[in-house]
């Protein structure tokens, strides 16, 4: 399996739980060498986990495709899974955010998952099975203010993976979405940098107009929520374990509120009864919501 984004948070808890559980993990990061990379190949090699090391910036066309051919000739076939977790965050209000933090955003938390998904495809349909997993956010399918276009990334990342969902049925490749809620991983870090780079560079005629809203941005603090990390890494775990066609097209994940829950299932109820009676995707979607 192929995991993205593994320089920290659920990429990296992720690739070391799923080695240690057996799984031959391919984990990626952009910008190698780097420090991370080094701590992490120290402990599989500590632990003699079969975790193999890719260089993968999700924003290149280039790096997703070579990095999926080497996993793939290592592997020594197509790949079973792929995680999509590599995503970053970008805050501040819709207005302020410019032309350079929008497309940043949407190369990353949109385009790169296309691209990742563009690679692995050919495989798993030679093969006629596979999983592809999305980390996406509760903030897919609910709006909070000033969270700049992170909701709109993650909106457009579940709807183009739910109509991969229903196209690859016929392919026997499985499309599940996980949406974690608030956790305190290193993403606070990296989106205080990013942040911090939009004001710096923000003209007053945009700024002006959301002084308090400014002023916060770069200056986010994650370190107070309490949430388990492991929950995402866990239920990673979890899907992988299921039988192929069993799998949820989305799955929550936090302890807390989960305020996305209704409508997924509104979504859900509304896709079916809309497309069932269409003698060819009908059964996509009795598939995809067992409906």
């Amino acid at each position: 399996m192929l995991i993205t984004g593994c320089s920290s948070g659920f990429g990296r808890l992720a690739a070391e739980l799923l080695a240690r559980q057996g799984a031959k993990v391919f984990a990626t990061m952009r910008g190698i060498p780097r420090p991370e990379a080094v701590e992490l190949m120290g402990v599989a090699a500590r632990d003699k986990l079969d975790l193999h090391l890719i260089g993968i910036d999700v924003t290149s066309d280039t790096q997703c495709s070579a990095g999926v051919q080497a996993a793939e000739k290592i592997n020594g076939g197509p790949l079973d899974v792929l995680v999509n977790n590599a995503g970053i965050g970008i805050t501040s209000p819709i207005e302020v955010q410019d032309m350079e933090a929008t497309r940043l955003m949407f190369e990353t938390n949109v385009f790169g998952p296309h691209r990742m998904a563009r690679a692995v495809l050919p495989g798993m349909r030679k093969a006629g099975k596979g999983l592809i997993i999305q980390i996406s956010s509760q903030l897919g399918r609910v709006i909070t203010p000033w969270s700049g276009h992170y909701s709109a990334t993650k909106f457009a990342l579940e709807a183009m993976s739910e109509q991969l969902a229903y196209e690859l049925v016929p392919h026997n490749i499985d499309v599940s979405i996980i949406e974690p809620g608030g956790y305190p991983t290193k993403v606070w870090v990296n989106r205080n940098a990013y942040s911090q780079a939009l004001k710096a560079r923000a003209e007053a005629v945009h700024t002006d107009g959301y002084p308090q809203q400014v002023a916060r941005m770069g200056t986010e603090d994650g370190s107070g929520r309490s949430n388990d990390p492991l929950d995402v890494a866990r239920a990673i775990s979890a899907l992988i374990a299921q039988p192929p066609g069993t799998r949820p097209l989305r799955l929550p994940v936090a302890p807390g509120n989960k305020p996305q829950v209704p409508i997924n299932e509104v979504t859900a109820r509304v896709q079916s009864e809309w497309l069932s009676g269409s003698p060819v995707m009908g059964p996509l979607m009795r598939a995809v919501h067992g409906r």
